[in-house]
């Protein structure tokens, strides 16, 4: 967990301190990585994803609102930069291989963790959920995936409570019903 320390970093850095956005970057980094590694289950996928989010974080910062703590903020851009990193994984094994190798390709019960399996099937109906009701995206992946309270959530999407517990029910729904289309 990010403490007052890292929020007192941010906003020096925030204001300009390079010392302090070093330093910012260095104490988060393991924690970005361990975010990032809930999303995605090779390693080397989450450390390019940690990679992306640590370059969002020093790029973004200075632009940084403060209608929430620096540590809610990071939850999404964490999140966003993992699945921006599977989508791009994603996009990468669709033009490399045929339908055919994509079916062979796909995870084996026999062989797969169960771990990443089920991260691997959230991801795809995530990336499904996107396309046709992207606006449940965030809350959902805060709440399911990153863990923020429904207040965390609502003051981080700038919407009331009562949306974001609308939104995240209306998504853990349709990605039941997308996991289950795929079994």
């Amino acid at each position: 967990m990010l403490g007052d320390d890292v929020e007192r970093l941010a906003a020096l850095a925030a204001a300009g301190d390079r010392a302090a956005m070093d330093q910012l970057l260095r104490r988060i980094q393991p924690e970005v990585l361990r975010r990032c590694g809930r999303f995605l289950p090779c390693v080397q996928d989450a450390e390019e994803a940690c990679q992306d989010a640590l370059l969002r974080v020093a790029e973004k910062l200075p632009g940084f609102q403060w209608r929430s703590t620096f540590s809610t903020w990071l939850h999404t851009v964490v999140s966003n930069s993992a699945l921006s990193t599977y989508r791009s994984l994603k996009r990468r094994a669709d033009r490399q291989f045929s339908d055919d190798e994509l079916l062979a390709l796909r995870a084996d019960p026999r062989t797969t963790s169960v771990i990443a399996g089920s991260r691997l099937d959230l991801l795809n109906a995530v990336a499904r959920l996107e396309a046709d009701r992207p606006h449940l995206v965030a809350p959902f992946v805060l709440r399911d995936i990153s863990q923020l309270s429904y207040d965390e959530i609502a003051g981080q999407l700038a919407v009331p409570l009562g949306t974001v517990k609308s939104q995240i029910h209306d998504a853990r729904k349709a990605v039941q019903e997308l996991i289950a289309e795929r079994l």
